[in-house]
């Protein structure tokens, strides 16, 4: 086994077919063929189901292209660190829940890093594929919380998938809600104060369950509930509907403008905001970078 043959499998995936990644590699076909034919016997197992389509990962495929990119991420990096006089195209990738602070510490991350060229990803997603983008090797970090309706689950998911959390902040519940709001000149609000007005919460697709929420206060507290997938929705759904959603309070109001304010919501719970990555691994300066961002901003020394 060989990085270039793990280039080689990575690329085919990317693809969805030989055809295309041959023309990304420069490589010929048949060598394309070869390299990977010669990879799926030595780890014995089929990586690939070929059809007229193109090619599609099987089950250990996917496994393996996990590790692949893992490994070539790692390789990446021991490049970075020990190869100083070379010049590398920055890149970096991170998933993360709908957090202003986790986009302003990536737009922090970008400025110091700007460069001719760079490729840089972030994903705000859904917390089950957060997990799947960290454990496949799409994302060196992803940024969750935890907290007691979902810790049990998540660890276990965590665990299963050789991840680690790092906790970076434990924030009390919050309520953001428009300036305009009913509620907007309390002090603290109650649950009972909120059952009357739409509770905006982000949607998980096939794992739209309490334990993958983003928000820690059930939907069935509440008998008015829009599902939307991003942040921009959901903010102009509050604005527009008197709505509200449950968060850690951290807002930014240059990203997110003053007609949002954060209220702190009378409950005795807490969510622990933090990282996941793999385990074992050596972060990129990128990676590093973003983490001291992160930190700056959830003001932590």
């Amino acid at each position: 086994m060989t990085l270039q043959q793990l280039t080689y499998l990575v690329t085919v995936a990317d693809c969805g077919n030989i055809t295309e990644a041959a023309e990304k590699l420069f490589v010929s076909q048949p060598s394309l063929s070869t390299a990977i034919s010669n990879l799926e016997k030595e780890m014995g197992i089929k990586a690939f189901v070929r059809s007229n389509k193109g090619v599609a990962a099987t089950r250990e495929g996917e496994e393996l292209l996990s590790f692949a990119r893992m490994l070539l991420e790692q390789a990446d990096h021991m490049k970075e660190y020990f190869i100083k006089g070379e010049k590398r195209s920055p890149k970096f990738s991170v998933s993360c829940q709908h957090y202003s602070f986790a986009v302003n510490a990536f737009v922090d991350l970008i400025k110091k890093y700007d460069a001719d060229r760079y490729n840089f990803i972030i994903r705000e997603t859904q917390t089950g594929e957060i997990m799947e983008d960290v454990a496949n090797g799409k994302s060196e970090i992803g940024v969750i919380y935890l907290s007691e309706h979902n810790e049990e689950v998540l660890t276990k998911l965590i665990k299963n998938n050789q991840l680690v959390f790092e906790q970076l902040y434990v924030a009390k519940p919050h309520v953001f809600i428009c300036r305009e709001h009913p509620l907007a000149d309390r002090d603290v609000i109650t649950m009972a104060d909120l059952e009357p007005y739409p509770y905006l919460v982000y949607e998980q697709g096939n794992r739209n369950s309490f334990y993958f929420s983003e928000e820690f206060i059930s939907m069935l507290d509440f008998p008015k509930i829009i599902q939307v997938r991003d942040r921009a929705t959901l903010f102009n759904l509050v604005i527009g509907l008197n709505g509200f959603t449950v968060s850690s309070g951290v807002i930014d109001h240059k990203l997110n403008g003053s007609d949002i304010i954060a209220k702190p919501l009378l409950v005795d719970r807490t969510m622990r905001i933090g990282v996941v990555r793999k385990e074992n691994i050596i972060f990129s300066q990128y990676a590093r970078t973003y983490m001291e961002a992160l930190k700056n901003y959830l003001s932590i020394d």
